[in-house]
């Protein structure tokens, strides 16, 4: 078959297309350590980067998976549901779970299905396909097995489902609980990194070629070399090609190393897949995203550490690291951002969470990336824990992200539907996608305590002016999630 318009000839979840030439990087503005820069040589300025978005039907919009995880279904409480705002001038969205024809199992009690997503084209049949982690499934006697579907893209959207199986059942719990694609290979299919949320740290490695059978290119484990406390495995895991080899490298982050800090790792991708030879130890915190932010051929690593006062104790309300990547890896210059760095909007203060979730995208068309930063926890105007975005934007000379035109919004901004009100927990997942194929990232964000915790969906549309601006919000009742309980709509998008 013919491929669909606008369709990449590899998918990677949230990452950016390098260019094949490289520039020099220039210097960041705004709280930068280590002043030696790295410098890469090229003949010429590197090209525009783009965000790689999600498209389920091929029509070349961008497509949204948004998270209720704790969703009512069939009167099984926290059973779970994953809703797609399908892209383009006539939005609409669908909502599937485990009871939704041609997805596997039924939905039951505590599976939180959408717990966690990925996409990619698995099958390189040209539309996305969407991953969706039930981590509190029972498997067998295995109770709270876990297990991970694939959700399969076609013209009419997502349309049936595979069911990927943990090839160790009997030896930990919640697999499924990180998910993350990419080509860790460099073969130019997309595979897929599947980590357990308890027990183990061992992560599952799918080789690209996945079908709708169940059959994948090869597996194989990645055991990363650090000790993590009982009980324990990674929080997130993320890709991206942090030393320019044209192949995506695994970010690991989240383990508890005991000590007091969680130990966030990068792994290097290889012909092989991902490897431990050449590992190394990054900030802590709990959020990542990855993508060429000084266009300089080489992916940076972006950390969020939201708990007070930072690791080196001189922050509170939220930290975030762009960690730059080069040759070797991560480690050239590193820029520091809070909500008390020069031109950055509001101010440092505990329990924000500055920097929970991030994204990035090119969201004023620029060719340039821009960084969603969340600060769920942010105090505003006596109102607790109302919650706030702040949007970084990419500086004019591609040399990076820059806070001197940073931009807060919050639920009582000029074109944010609704308004601020207590535990709304605004930006408790921030998301870039180019929904209306218009060349320009569109902001989503997640505030997964509105309605009394039933959660809800705010699209923003970057407009032609560089301004912001949603119409109306979405909600629990405009999906068909119910309202029972506390779902935690936009809980999670897709990345």
């Amino acid at each position: 078959m013919s491929k669909p318009k606008h369709k990449r000839t590899l998918t990677r979840s949230r990452r950016t297309r390098l260019a094949a030439a490289t520039a020099t990087a220039a210097a960041l503005t705004g709280g930068l350590l280590g002043l030696t820069a790295t410098t890469a040589s090229a003949a010429g300025p590197a090209a525009a980067t783009q965000a790689d978005d999600a498209d389920f039907n091929g029509d070349g919009a961008a497509d949204l998976a948004t998270s209720a995880p704790l969703a009512a279904v069939g009167g099984q409480d926290k059973a779970g549901q994953v809703t797609v705002t399908y892209g383009g001038t006539a939005r609409h969205h669908v909502s599937y779970s485990q009871n939704s024809p041609g997805v596997p199992g039924s939905a039951e009690k505590s599976d939180r299905f959408g717990g966690d997503t990925a996409y990619g084209d698995f099958d390189r049949d040209g539309y996305d396909d969407l991953v969706v982690a039930a981590a509190g499934e029972d498997v067998g006697s295995d109770v709270d097995g876990g297990t991970v579907q694939v959700l399969w893209g076609s013209k009419n959207g997502l349309t049936g489902g595979t069911t990927l199986k943990d090839p160790r059942p009997t030896k930990h719990d919640l697999f499924g609980g990180p998910l993350q694609a990419g080509d860790f290979d460099g073969d130019g299919k997309d595979d897929l990194a599947v980590g357990s949320g308890s027990g183990a740290a061992t992560i599952d490695m799918f080789k690209g070629g996945i079908t709708r059978t169940g059959a994948t290119g090869g597996h194989y484990t990645v055991l990363p070399p650090i000790t993590s406390a009982p009980g324990e495995g990674p929080f997130n895991l993320h890709s991206g090609d942090v030393n320019g080899d044209g192949k995506d490298d695994l970010i690991v982050n989240g383990f508890s190393t005991g000590d007091g800090y969680n130990a966030n790792l990068w792994l290097p991708g290889s012909a092989r897949g991902v490897t431990t030879n050449g590992v190394q130890r990054l900030p802590g915190g709990h959020i990542t995203d990855v993508g060429d932010t000084d266009k300089d051929g080489h992916d940076d690593i972006i950390i969020g550490l939201t708990w007070d006062d930072g690791i080196d104790g001189a922050h509170k309300g939220g930290t975030v690291y762009v960690v730059k990547g080069n040759a070797n890896g991560p480690y050239g210059d590193t820029q520091v951002i809070t909500q008390d760095t020069q031109g950055v909007p509001g101010g440092s203060e505990k329990g924000d969470a500055f920097g929970a979730e991030l994204d990035l995208g090119d969201i004023d068309g620029d060719g340039n990336l821009d960084l969603a930063v969340g600060t769920p926890g942010e105090d505003l105007d006596g109102v607790a824990d109302a919650g706030a975005v702040t949007v970084f934007y990419g500086a004019a000379d591609g040399s990076g992200l820059s806070p001197a035109n940073s931009v807060l919004l919050s639920q009582n901004s000029p074109g944010v539907p609704n308004s601020n009100e207590k535990s709304d927990v605004f930006g408790s997942d921030v998301h870039i996608d180019d929904l209306n194929d218009d060349g320009r990232g569109d902001i989503a964000i997640g505030a997964s305590g509105e309605n009394a915790g039933n959660g809800a969906l705010y699209v923003l549309d970057s407009l032609p002016n560089g301004t912001l601006s949603g119409s109306s919000g979405v909600y629990t009742s405009t999906v068909g999630i119910s309202g029972a309980g506390t779902p935690r709509f936009g809980a999670n998008f897709a990345d």
